[in-house]
């Protein structure tokens, strides 16, 4: 089975209106490689660690979770449950428990 991350960082980077080069400024890669780091990322080349891919959901604006997650449905519901508040969350929570 194929990893999501290369698609959902794709989709997470093109939702935030970023280019490969501006996220990579936004992680401090250096400008040499730091487009092509993010290109093989993308295309599943090169798989980050869980430290980068979650520096990269933080500057994306997207849970880690969402790089990692192979349903659709969920993975929309991740994105959708990270804009809510923090009481807005837990009370969704209760509502689904």
């Amino acid at each position: 089975m194929q990893s999501p991350l290369p698609q959902r960082l794709k989709s997470a980077r093109k939702l935030a209106k970023l280019t490969q080069e501006q996220l990579s400024t936004k992680l401090g890669f250096d400008r040499s490689h730091g487009t092509a780091r993010i290109s093989q990322y993308e295309t599943g080349k090169h798989a980050p660690d869980y430290a980068m891919a979650k520096n990269m959901a933080d500057a994306l604006g997207v849970p880690v979770a969402y790089l990692y997650c192979d349903d659709e449905s969920l993975a929309k519901l991740l994105l959708a449950a990270s804009k809510l508040s923090k009481q807005e969350l837990d009370e969704l929570v209760q509502k689904l428990s």
